[in-house]
């Protein structure tokens, strides 16, 4: 007897690849599968059936590198089928959505920052499934002017003559630079050219206005004779920049508002104040000592611009507010169509500006969180731990822990809000794999949580009351 055959030398034992892609399914042969047709009544065909096209193309992409002892499994139509479905409920199923910051991060960039009213979703709803006078004057039956919703209310709580919005306030900071600078000098301190978040610097904003950066001073101290001595027959504006996301302490120096404004009064050059936060309620009483704006306005600023969504608690936008002749002349600028703000965020900005208008700062979400009492959290805290007495698994344990909440948002970066926290601990998760299962839960809304020293922590200062439910039974879930 001869030896035995190679294995390798006998491809008639495995099926061919040509014979493998024979057995792929044909796309009308696909789509009539019983699951694929409802799914085609309910989304649509062309959409199912261009998703069947790009699984089988998947498919013959991987049959080229796949053997062939896992061939079968990935040809099985029911497999092909599935796939289809997942994938088409993929595209159906919302990438944006909600979900429950239990961080104690109030102004939480990555989770959208200040949450909104019910209010202002009401109003969002109607004028968003309605016409609305977005651009029409009642009145006059005339054709008017999208600022008219806004540019009063914020004018009357910043103290200034007039006032606009535009998307976000690095494009307010762009506009009014390219408004008064364009070509020529804006003089800053070196202190001041800070970043602003995601890469986005100060300096950078500058220059793409086409303003020409003059830089006084140094990193830790500026005085106003920096700025005096810098000035020449090219300057067009005085910057100042407040740092809301760092501090500088020690040996530093910086000339107060009313000195850079006498300044400016008395050289006849706008005064420019970019202060970030945009803080319109005094919240020392709550520990923050942010800057209103309505005192950079009182201290004599020409100009100033700030967000919306920050400490105001507003929807994303960018507010220019001051001398109305500069407000005129920055909304005349072509650039400022390109950069102005929809209806629903014109909606959304209204109803906040009427709760400040009336005192009303516990209708915005973000207000109304930074003014919690920790010792209201903390019974919050326990009450939440007795519903969840009965469900917890064995050994799970649930402490109270005294912390701190932060505002976000690049705000008041070195301070704190005392609170009360809910340390979760598991002898069969984690704190990482406990904030895993949180994060991506089976069903229900994703929770996102904290970890500190190896710690769970849980936060209910950002948690809304109507979603301690949703948090105890996400909890209990991800503890089983």
């Amino acid at each position: 007897m001869g030896s035995p055959a190679n294995p390798r030398s006998a491809p008639k034992m495995q099926p061919d690849s040509s014979a493998r892609f024979r057995e792929i399914p044909s796309v009308d042969e696909l789509l009539g599968r019983p699951r694929l047709l409802a799914l085609a009544e309910r989304a649509g065909r062309a959409l199912v059936t261009q998703t069947a096209r790009r699984v089988l193309a998947d498919l013959r992409a991987e049959l080229r590198n796949e053997p062939a002892a896992g061939a079968a499994q990935i040809l099985e139509a029911a497999a092909l089928e599935a796939r289809v479905l997942a994938d088409v409920e993929a595209i159906l199923t919302p990438s944006l959505r909600r979900v429950i910051n239990a961080t104690g991060v109030v102004l939480h960039t990555n989770l959208g920052r200040a949450p909104l009213s019910s209010d202002v979703a009401a109003l969002i709803a109607e004028v968003a499934t309605h016409y609305s006078n977005l651009e029409y004057n009642l009145e006059s039956g005339e054709r008017g002017k999208r600022d008219a919703h806004t540019s009063a209310r914020l004018a009357e709580l910043v103290g200034a003559e007039a006032a606009v919005v535009v998307n976000n306030n690095a494009a307010a900071v762009f506009l009014v630079l390219h408004t008064l600078a364009k070509g020529a000098e804006a003089i800053v301190s070196r202190g001041e050219l800070i970043e602003i978040g995601d890469g986005f610097r100060i300096p950078d904003i500058m220059s793409e206005s086409g303003a020409i950066v003059r830089e006084v001073g140094t990193t830790n101290r500026t005085s106003i004779h920096d700025y005096e001595r810098a000035v020449t027959d090219r300057t067009r504006v005085l910057l100042r920049v407040h740092p809301s996301n760092f501090r500088i302490t020690g040996f530093t120096e910086r000339p107060s508002l009313e000195e850079l404004a006498a300044l400016g009064r008395r050289l006849q050059i706008p005064v420019f104040e970019d202060l970030g936060s945009g803080c319109l309620a005094d919240l020392s009483s709550s520990g923050i000592a942010e800057p209103v704006a309505r005192a950079s306005c009182d201290a004599g600023a020409s100009i100033v611009s700030f967000s919306a969504d920050k400490l105001l608690g507003g929807p994303q936008a960018g507010i220019i507010a001051g001398k109305k002749e500069i407000v005129e002349r920055v909304r005349r600028n072509p650039l400022f169509r390109a950069l102005r703000v929809d209806k629903l965020t014109i909606a959304a900005l209204e109803v906040t500006l009427r709760a400040y208008l009336r005192g009303a700062f516990d209708e915005i979400p973000a207000l109304r969180m930074i003014r919690l009492d920790s010792r209201a959290i903390g019974e919050r805290a326990k009450n939440l731990i007795e519903k969840l007495r009965g469900a917890m698994p064995e050994g799970a344990a649930l402490e109270v822990l005294a912390g701190f909440s932060v505002i976000g948002g690049g705000s008041t970066p070195d301070q704190q809000l005392p609170t009360t926290l809910i340390s979760v601990s598991s002898p069969r998760h984690s704190a990482t794999q406990l904030e895993e299962r949180l994060r991506k839960p089976r069903s229900g809304t994703p929770v996102i949580a904290r970890i500190e020293e190896n710690r769970l922590l849980l936060d209910l200062r950002t948690v809304l009351p109507s979603e301690e439910s949703e948090l105890a039974a996400a909890l209990a879930s991800a503890l089983s």
